[in-house]
């Protein structure tokens, strides 16, 4: 079993707990999952959305293994919101996100959206480190760092440098939004089809170790 996972059993009592009861928690402050929650609001309805992002989100921070919320606000004209909610466990995360209170806020702003919200998790970088039919295997979160910032970190440095004639030729490129954009979809599909898939597949035995 994985070792992450059986020391951070569920706790199914939060899964029943009122509204009432998360907001009298104190937050708590302890990352190996992430939940991406995608919301399409519907025109006109952006500022009420708003007020509910402002009690959805310290509410999360009050659950056992938060580890901190990112909120992706959509350009001017867009309305995808794209929330990232960040916890030391799987069992964690799935204590809030089929918990009694959250459904009642998600009931809360069904109105307000064009569709269902899209909920999806992703335990810490493993769709990285995950070395050719090994399967899932526990990759340890340390391991996962320094394998994920030894790629990343010259990638930051030469992805800029590269495409620097590109926004030079065309200015509208440069805007920090579009630059900024272009440099991380470049960055990450590195990662995803060039460098890990060869870096895992070379520290493969050393990553499962």
């Amino acid at each position: 079993m994985n070792a992450t996972l059986s020391n951070h059993p569920p706790q199914p009592g939060l899964r029943r707990a009122a509204l009432s009861e998360i907001e009298a928690r104190a937050p708590v402050h302890p990352d190996m999952v992430t939940a991406v929650i995608r919301h399409e609001v519907r025109p006109g309805a952006q500022a009420a959305y708003e007020q509910w992002l402002q009690r959805i989100v310290p509410l999360s921070a009050r659950v056992p293994g938060h580890r901190g919320v990112n909120v992706i606000r959509p350009p001017a004209g867009g309305h995808a919101y794209t929330v990232t909610l960040r916890f030391d466990s799987l069992p964690h995360a799935e204590d809030w996100l089929q918990s009694e209170a959250r459904r009642e806020l998600i009931a809360r702003v069904q109105p307000l959206l064009v569709q269902p919200e899209s909920v999806e998790t992703v335990s810490g970088l493993e769709f990285w480190c995950t070395p050719p039919g090994a399967g899932r295997p526990l990759v340890k979160p340390w391991k996962q760092f320094l394998v994920s910032l030894s790629a990343i970190y010259p990638l930051t440095l030469l992805v800029p440098w590269l495409l620097a004639p590109l926004f030079a030729r065309w200015p509208a490129l440069a805007h920090p939004l579009l630059s900024h954009l272009l440099v991380a979809g470049v960055v990450v599909s590195l990662m995803t089809w060039v460098l890990m898939p060869r870096v895992t597949r070379v520290l493969g035995k050393w990553l499962t170790r």
